[in-house]
């Protein structure tokens, strides 16, 4: 396949690259969005779920009959009865056979806060009062908490059925690894630890369902941000044909990955409509969605070797990477495809070794996480960077500034396979440094340093993948072990024109949930119709009888809307060009499209709007070309940009994930070397995401990941103590950073557009959280040069860099 020739940014678009208010503000903002808490149906019951107290436990006996007589319950289920109800929850993982997922545990709990019963009442405070009632006795077992030990050693499995406590291990071999390293004049090696965080969205995952007796159908109302997706496999679980499922998607209150499918809060709450025969609410408290809500971010110990020559050039990376995954598996390895998507980042690195080992521990599993494996791998990459800077003597800016790809090297294919469609990395980093005043803050580092101040600077350059390919669920495992090689991960959507030439859009995907979609939808309709974006109205459609959509996930829906739209536009505008033609007797040939409607080349007067051949395509049958059908309403499916197969041996994982963009963060930051605080003192970042489309909401994007980047780098962890008990059960240890926490973000934007998107777009949704854990950890890096501290842990926490300075605990 071959790649076109980008266009130049923002040529001929009036709406796309404009900063407009979002068009869901309006309601938003006047407290009139529907969230799924807002949804009350007639003779609703409210569901609660009972949680294992225990990391490992054989589940021996559960007494629910003083629940069941409690007042206002109307039924109990329990995790064996609920395994006769419905089927495992979907599972992506390899051996999904013997690591069965159910949305509550029937033979034994694998981790604090696992379901174990769900009681239906009248009110959730009835319900939760019932569940203090069941009785559950357990045989409590030795828990499986540190993943080196569950390999090495391990107390004992997380489940039996499989035989061992690692539930995939793969070395992957991209290029001339061996030759590389050999010929290297220097080989740079960090070992590196990424823990765990959590996702938490301002509203938690629910789902309110009701089932039709008489008909079979369920219906679902859902905060999942791909419900289409979800739909498949909750009626799998569920037993109901998918044709007679309908998740009707609401808007979200975040997501942050953790609203990916909803699985265990859909299946829930359907369960229990269709064995109580009403309406059933369930929707997450705080502390099942910290403990059971299935969205916990990558934890991952890091052994990262890079080939350098001796004037700084890089020549191959290996990365070793043991994940804990928890007690499941449910996304498979698809945090590592999005690492490997981009392994080599910005720089033009021969050959890459890749080894991953998945164990599974008595923990909560892993979800989706924003930036999903993407995050812990741009750190790693970026602090063997830094690593090797410091070994040879360079400048951290000079020597990510020699091995950058350049721009006349795109589109670019990374010894993974998969292509990097556009850039110019250099750019961005002189804009950044330009923007931060990189040479400014070297001379004030040093003045203050000269005070006695413990001040540093960081700076990262790295890459954010976006638009994922289906062959990214199944390249994991040989050609023999793949039933179906998917390959399609579309995105539908209808476009209507009523006949007063008002214009409607439908989607497939979640109406809102941080990123605007429906502004975005807007915005690429009134590019399509030489309209205002406030004059289209966007409207949502349940999974039942709607057009195939993936979702938000992955950074791709931009891209993908754009291409639909743009697809489903094209036949419309084809067939007013066809009316066009017929009313005015010319050839097609000789029309354009001019400000909203078409007109004959040369002969402006000559022209018919779109509200005119509306009304015509209506109303006006006799108007028509010789058998065109009534009416302007057309759907299209779009499909990913650009996509390539494996190789059978896997050396080459082809093309999964080929828009990416570039970006460069800089920050300044004093670190307190007796409390260990770090005070951020400046911050500017430089983001490439192809063509914009509104640059104001992309910014919120960009502030929004650089927060949560901070987060990952100063705060926030879910750790767990030594017998598997989770430690931060609130927001008092559980540390998210307030407004005062996050610094103001100085942004800038370079756009190289994409050549394989409508309009050179890219996705950008990650933006932020990529970049600020190195740029932080290089921060601390420099203010503490003079303790020979590096930072080799997130997140770098006062006690952490306390005992850094002091010698101990560093890995």
């Amino acid at each position: 396949m071959t790649v076109p020739t980008p266009t130049a940014p923002h040529k001929d678009l009036k709406w796309i690259g404009r900063s407009i208010p979002r068009v869901e503000d309006a309601r938003l903002l006047r407290g009139l969005g529907r969230y799924i808490d807002d949804i009350v149906l007639p003779d609703m019951l409210h569901a609660a779920v009972l949680r294992s107290p225990h990391p490992h436990a054989r589940i021996v006996a559960v007494d629910a009959s003083a629940a069941r007589r409690a007042p206002g319950v109307v039924a109990v289920v329990t995790g064996p009865e609920a395994a006769d109800l419905v089927g495992p929850l979907p599972d992506n993982g390899p051996a999904p056979d013997k690591h069965v997922w159910r949305v509550l545990a029937a033979d034994k709990v694998r981790f604090v806060g696992e379901g174990v019963a769900v009681v239906v009442a009248e009110t959730r405070y009835q319900a939760e009062d019932a569940c203090e009632l069941i009785q559950v006795t357990y045989d409590v077992l030795d828990p499986i908490v540190d993943p080196v030990e569950a390999v090495q050693n391990p107390p004992g499995l997380v489940h039996e059925a499989m035989g061992t406590n690692i539930v995939y291990e793969r070395t992957f071999t991209f290029g001339p690894v061996a030759q590389d390293f050999a010929e290297a004049d220097l080989i740079v090696r960090d070992r590196l630890r990424y823990r765990r965080q959590t996702a938490h969205p301002l509203d938690t995952t629910g789902a309110v369902a009701e089932f039709d007796v008489g008909t079979g159908e369920m219906t679902v109302h859902t905060n999942s941000i791909s419900a289409t997706s979800a739909a498949f496999g909750a009626a799998a679980s569920l037993g109901i044909p998918s044709n007679r499922l309908n998740l009707v998607p609401c808007i979200a209150g975040g997501s942050f990955g953790s609203k990916q499918f909803c699985w265990r809060s859909t299946v829930t709450a359907a369960m229990m409509a269709k064995l109580t025969g009403r309406p059933v609410k369930y929707v997450e408290d705080r502390l099942d969605h910290q403990l059971n809500g299935d969205q916990h971010g990558s934890d991952r110990y890091y052994d990262v070797e890079l080939a350098v020559m001796r004037d700084g050039t890089f020549r191959s990376l290996r990365l070793d990477v043991v994940e804990d995954y928890g007690a499941y598996c449910q996304f498979g390895l698809g945090s590592h495809g999005n690492a490997i998507a981009q392994v080599t980042g910005p720089y033009a690195i021969t050959s890459t070794e890749y080894h991953v080992q998945a164990v599974l521990t008595n923990k909560t599993q892993q979800g989706a996480y924003r930036g999903f494996g993407a995050d812990a791998g741009n750190w790693a990459l970026e602090r063997i960077v830094d690593k090797a800077a410091l070994e040879l003597g360079m400048d951290r800016v000079e020597i990510r500034r020699r091995n950058l790809i350049p721009a006349d090297a795109f589109p670019y294919t990374i010894p993974a396979g998969n292509l990097y469609d556009s850039g110019n990395y250099q750019a961005v980093l002189d804009h950044a440094l330009e923007r931060f005043d990189y040479a400014g803050w070297c001379e004030k580092r040093e003045a203050m340093r000269a005070e006695g101040r413990h001040v540093g600077i960081g700076v990262v350059t790295a890459n954010e993948r976006s638009v994922y390919g289906a062959t990214e669920f199944w390249f994991w495992f040989d050609n023999a072990d793949v039933a179906v090689k998917t390959t399609s991960t579309p995105e539908g959507v209808n476009l209507n024109v009523d006949a007063a030439g008002n214009l409607t859009v439908t989607l497939y995907s979640t109406p809102f949930w941080g990123n605007s979609s429906d502004t975005v939808a807007s915005m690429l309709v009134a590019e399509e119709f030489d309209v205002d974006p406030a004059d289209v109205a966007v409207v949502h459609h349940g999974t039942k009888g709607g057009l195939p959509a993936a979702g938000p996930g992955g950074s791709r829906l931009t891209v993908m809307l754009a291409g639909a739209i743009r697809g489903a536009s094209g036949k419309i505008k084809d067939k007013l060009r066809k009316i066009t033609a017929n009313t005015l007797e010319v050839d097609e040939d000789d029309l354009e499209w001019v400000d909203g409607g078409y007109q004959v080349r040369g002969v402006p007067e000559r022209r018919r709007t779109v509200a005119e051949l509306a009304l015509a395509a209506h109303l006006v049958k006799t108007s028509l070309p010789e058998g065109m059908e009534s009416g302007l309403d057309e759907n299209f499916v779009y499909d990913h940009p650009y996509l390539t197969m494996p190789k059978d041996d896997r050396s080459d994982l082809g093309v999964w994930y080929p828009c990416v963009g570039n970006a460069c963060h800089l920050v300044a930051v004093e670190v307190d070397p007796e409390t260990g605080s770090v005070e951020i003192l400046d911050y500017a970042a430089v983001h490439d995401s192809g063509t914009l489309v509104n640059p104001r909401s992309y910014d919120g994007q960009i502030v929004g990941g650089t927060a949560q980047g901070v987060a990952t780098a100063l705060s926030e962890e879910l750790s767990f103590d030594a017998h598997g008990m989770p430690l931060p059960l609130t927001f008092w240890d559980y540390l998210m950073p307030t407004a005062l926490d996050v610094p103001e973000v100085n942004i800038g934007h370079e756009e190289t557009p994409s050549p394989l998107t409508a309009h050179g777009i890219k996705g950008g949704g990650e933006a932020g959280r990529l970049m600020a854990p190195g740029a932080l950890s290089a921060a601390i890096d420099d203010a503490l040069r003079d303790f020979d501290v590096r930072v080799t842990e997130l997140p770098a926490t006062p006690e952490r860099i306390v005992g850094w300075i002091s010698r101990e605990g560093q890995v």
